[in-house]
């Protein structure tokens, strides 16, 4: 059974699954090279080649635009055009039962349950009590939990619903409550939009918390477990808002833009409305698990939807429950729900109990195509390729070369995993700003690290994690490494880090070990390979072009032991640029 899901919406993605193993999933910018692009018709061509025989249809609405003459929706009519008997079925209206199919179909787990928290899901409907007559009410899904088990039962315990005029929570009774419509996911929103980052891109306003502290200027933005209406106000099913007209202390003086490439202009306002939300929302996601727990009587639980990419969250929530095994799913955001309602129509359809985790994230559909090589040198005036192993490119990182990593099939997901990757030293006292400056981004915001397994446990304070494959917790570094990788330790003295093994990763790996020969550090500085406001390369092509096109001048291809030293042919952006948006991709 050949099942192709979509994800139509931001993060459009597409998953193909055969007989229940997923065999690639691509995001649609990777393809198009257009941020957040949302109809993946791209990610589709790369599916019917091979025969579709079902169509999941995801997302957040079933309510697309017909087609002249047929009637047929625009993703079920390129489909039919290559496989004339596909069968299509649309889980648009069911946007958090596809969360929570992905994370549990990819946890390992038998049985758990599942925690969605979201900004704004479908939109749907309900009726308040069973009379005929009785009001109907409607909300887009923001929090939910599920009680999940094979082959595809997704019981729905608890949902709370949001919508402009109000909040509606439902339960498993039916028991409806009207109240303040601004949830977990939308406080947070409100606060990335205050601070000029966009409501989608929260992974900015997470880099900036650790600088804030506790502030009595600041108002509570959640009582007895409700947004605040006197300082929130939300935009569904899109963004929200901060209303500073009360509260003259959050009143913006100028444009927030212009603290974002100077630290000297920055407010504590800023710093401490960031450090705010990050502490309130992360312990009410907390309390969604603990609820989450006590309803179903699950210890396993599996998190997804927007918020699960936070990885200072997650670093929380593994230390607040170590009693549970708690699932961080890696593609949390919406582009996973692809994956997710696919596996749900196969196993739907064939009842199939067969586990299946997801033990890797190289699941792009792009091969690498070294033959670009041959002209290259033709081409490019002063661009060269010349033979390299692991240890010749370790050294070029002890001595504070930046070096590009691109090999295999891309990562899924927002994060760089070493086969899209930027490497640099971390011992450089300098070298977060540095690279901040050559990637075009913001001051305060941190990169990550990739360390050999093995060595896991000596240098982090690992709240019961024995690896870190996924990069989903930013994580304590020990008292005694504290100043020991400067670069890629945050403000707070944690470190967004990726464990390797040799079986993961070969040749990064590799790499890593030869840079802990010479220099004693087990860890490369890790950033994922694109420039701001770009989605992470995809082809050989886009990695040379990204390289061009900045002060990055080496690209490692571990694949074939070449590497390419290539001119500068554009000058780095200035700071009096305009500055572009960029996802949480690093």
């Amino acid at each position: 059974m050949r099942v192709l899901g979509i994800n139509q919406g931001h993060n459009g993605a597409a998953a193909y699954v055969v007989d229940g193993d997923l065999v690639w999933y691509i995001e649609e910018e990777r393809l198009s090279r257009s941020k957040y692009d949302g109809n993946p018709f791209r990610g589709m061509l790369a599916a019917v080649g091979d025969g579709v025989d079902i169509l999941v249809i995801g997302g957040t609405s079933n309510n697309n635009p017909e087609l002249p003459w047929t009637g047929e929706d625009p993703y079920t009519a390129l489909v039919r055009k290559f496989n004339p008997n596909v069968q299509v079925v649309k889980l648009g209206h069911q946007h958090h039962l596809g969360h929570a199919a992905m994370a549990f179909y990819n946890s390992g787990f038998e049985t758990a349950a599942a925690v969605i928290v979201d900004g704004a899901g479908s939109f749907q409907e309900m009726r308040i009590g069973e009379e005929e007559g009785s009001p109907i009410v409607g909300g887009f899904e923001t929090e939910s939990i599920y009680d999940c088990s094979y082959p595809a039962n997704f019981d729905e315990v608890w949902k709370s619903y949001g919508g402009n005029p109000g909040q509606t929570e439902r339960y498993a009774d039916n028991k409806i409550e009207m109240d303040n419509s601004v949830t977990i996911t939308k406080a947070y929103e409100a606060v990335s939009q205050y601070l000029g980052f966009g409501y989608i891109e929260a992974g900015k306003t997470m880099g900036l918390a650790p600088y804030g502290k506790s502030n009595d200027e600041i108002p509570d933005l959640f009582v007895n477990g409700r947004g605040n209406k006197n300082i929130l106000t939300p935009n569904y099913p899109a963004g929200a808002s901060v209303d500073h007209t009360r509260y003259p202390y959050l009143t913006l003086k100028s444009d927030p833009k212009e603290w974002h490439k100077d630290p000297s202009k920055v407010t504590d306002a800023a710093k401490d409305l960031a450090w705010k939300v990050q502490q309130e929302t992360q312990e009410l996601v907390g309390d969604l698990i603990q609820k989450a727990h006590d309803s179903t009587g699950q210890t396993n639980i599996v998190i997804a939807g927007g918020f699960g990419l936070n990885c200072v969250a997650n670093y929380y929530l593994q230390k607040r429950f170590p009693e549970l095994n708690i699932y961080f799913e890696p593609i949390a955001h919406d582009g996973g729900t692809s994956i997710g309602v696919a596996k749900l129509v196969h196993h739907t359809e064939t009842q199939d109990e067969t586990i299946r985790p997801q033990t890797s994230l190289y699941l792009g559909v792009t091969v690498p195509d070294y033959s670009i090589l041959d002209s290259l040198q033709e081409q490019i005036e002063d661009a060269s390729i010349e033979d390299i192993d692991s240890a010749q490119v370790a050294q070029m990182l002890a001595d504070r070369k930046i070096v590009t990593m691109f090999q295999g099939r891309s990562e899924a997901g927002p994060r760089a995993l070493g086969n899209r990757s930027i490497m640099y030293d971390p011992t450089d006292p300098n070298g977060k700003d540095y690279v901040n400056t050559v990637k075009g981004r913001e001051w305060f915001r941190p990169f990550a690290g990739s360390m050999l397994v093995e060595k896991f446990d000596e240098w982090f304070e690992t709240g019961g994690l024995t690896e870190a494959p996924s990069m989903m917790h930013a994580i304590d570094f020990k008292m005694e490494k504290h100043g020991e990788v400067p670069a890629i330790t945050h403000v707070d003295g944690t470190c967004r880090i990726q464990t390797v093994s040799a079986e993961q990763n070969e040749h990064y790996y590799n790499v890593i070990s030869e840079f802990e020969k010479i220099t004693g550090v087990p860890i490369v500085f890790n950033t994922s390979f694109n420039l701001a406001g770009e989605p992470l390369v995809e082809t050989l092509g886009e990695a040379i072009t990204t390289c061009l096109n900045s002060d990055i001048d080496y690209l490692y291809l571990p694949e074939i032991g070449k590497l390419l030293t290539l001119p500068r042919m554009q000058a780095p952006q200035s700071d009096d640029q305009e500055e572009q948006p960029e996802a949480d991709s690093e």
